[in-house]
């Protein structure tokens, strides 16, 4: 791997520590600017004994760049799950807080997510883009609401979300939000669609406006996760398959191309699958963080770890493999669930953490620490 590149690489610790019944997952971030700038970072609790078992969002804040955090605060009232018919609930997750220009509020966006019980997540269920507002002054979130969707003009919105997903502000304040759904099916395997849809936000509310093409592939479970971002003028999706990661590109950010495989510059497969890739761009360069195989990480779940960053070739669409960097090393646990967050001009942050699954990933040295890597430009 390169360690010749542009920007300084400085790894640090918001917490640590592994009860063992329970564990901090979905670790993310957004900025409020100013001078300093605060940050705000996302998490909630997860099962250990369950599969993407969630529980209410906490919230971490730093007001001095990551020397001294606060928190944790959880926000059972407003991010937390809600009773629903048949003994049912229906909560929130892959949470990504971003700051919103036009109206100079702290969206958060993700999809809500329900359950049966604490063992088994509803399969034959709908699922919303779920959304909700911070308060900096009384440092509070607004109550989860979904966007309302046209599930009749299109079967997939019976069941979107917009989990753990990059979303692109437009000049004119409107939200372009990846997503991905599929209609309501007892079938657990059926292939997702993935594709963009355009939101209007008022600063309370966000309000469908319309969307693009969908992409999908007939290989398991179709296409999830994307995210975006606009560069030079023509905006890139990256997608997660469970063979291979894909990426495509598009001129006006809602209708894109049909994806190919995450290759390096050689040709190479790179070897990301079934699981997150997300975008950063400074200094008229683009790169990809992602996780894959080949990296001494055969003992990883689904090899996701160590997260690594290199730049991307935006006309050719391939990641220059002379640019390899690690950005987060691999202590045992996954940690394919991360997010990126452009704090301001002079530094980016990756946020994660470390997600204690499966039974005996510790013995590698992980011990549910979250992890901000600052990029320093």
């Amino acid at each position: 791997m390169s360690n010749q590149t542009d920007y300084e690489l400085v790894l640090e610790k918001v917490t640590s520590g592994f009860e063992g019944n329970s564990f901090w997952a979905q670790a993310r971030s957004g900025t409020i600017p100013g001078d300093p700038p605060t940050i705000v970072l996302t998490t909630q609790k997860a099962l250990r004994s369950g599969s993407d078992v969630f529980f209410a969002l906490n919230e971490f804040r730093t007001d001095d760049m990551g020397k001294t955090w606060q928190g944790p605060v959880e926000h059972t009232d407003t991010l937390g799950r809600r009773k629903q018919p048949n003994d049912t609930q229906l909560g929130v997750c892959d949470m990504e807080p971003q700051w919103h220009h036009a109206t100079g509020k702290l969206l958060l966006t993700g999809h809500t997510v329900g359950y049966a019980d604490d063992k088994h997540p509803i399969v034959a269920r709908k699922r919303g883009i779920a959304y909700s507002v911070y308060d900096d002054q009384s440092r509070t979130f607004t109550p989860w609401d979904t966007v309302k969707l046209p599930e009749k003009e299109e079967p997939i919105f019976q069941a979107t979300g917009s989990g753990s997903a990059q979303i692109h502000e437009e000049e004119d304040g409107t939200l372009l939000i990846p997503v991905y759904g599929r209609p309501v099916t007892d079938n657990s395997r059926a292939c997702y669609n993935a594709g963009v849809v355009r939101c209007a936000f008022d600063g309370t509310t966000l309000t469908y406006i319309e969307h693009g093409n969908l992409q999908t592939l007939e290989e398991p479970r179709g296409f999830c996760e994307p995210s975006i971002i606009k560069f030079a003028d023509r905006y890139f999706m990256t997608l997660r398959n469970d063979v291979s990661g894909y990426v495509t590109s598009s001129q006006d950010g809602l209708n894109y191309e049909k994806p190919n495989q995450w290759c390096f510059d050689d040709g190479e497969n790179l070897g990301n699958y079934n699981t997150q890739q997300h975008w950063v761009s400074h200094g008229g360069k683009l790169y990809l963080t992602y996780t894959r195989r080949g990296l001494n990480n055969d003992h990883v779940f689904r090899h996701r770890a160590p997260i690594v960053m290199s730049q991307v070739d935006p006309d050719r669409l391939c990641v220059l493999r002379d640019t390899e960097r690690e950005i987060v090393p691999n202590r045992g646990a996954r940690i394919g669930n991360f997010s990126v967050n452009k704090v301001n001009e002079a530094e980016t942050w990756l946020v994660v953490s470390e997600w204690m699954q499966p039974v005996g990933c510790e013995q590698y040295g992980s011990d549910n620490t979250i992890w901000v890597a600052r990029l320093k430009w």
